[in-house]
């Protein structure tokens, strides 16, 4: 997968974690809630996966 695809999935994986995070808040759900804020944090792990592919390519860009 490239960094552009990475980012764009983290993205919206972080998105859709927040918002479960806010739906588990408000209807007491303490398992959507938590299942939110996992999916929040693998969206960031995506996007730090995206950028560190962007480093590289620049690096390597330089050679």
């Amino acid at each position: 997968m490239g960094s552009v695809a990475d980012k764009v999935k983290g993205a919206a994986n972080e998105v859709v974690g927040k918002g479960k995070q806010a739906v588990g808040r408000a209807t007491d759900n303490p398992r959507l809630e938590g299942e939110g804020a996992a999916q929040e944090l693998k969206g960031k792990t995506q996007k730090a996966v995206g950028d560190a592919k962007d480093a590289v390519k620049r690096g390597v860009d330089r050679l």
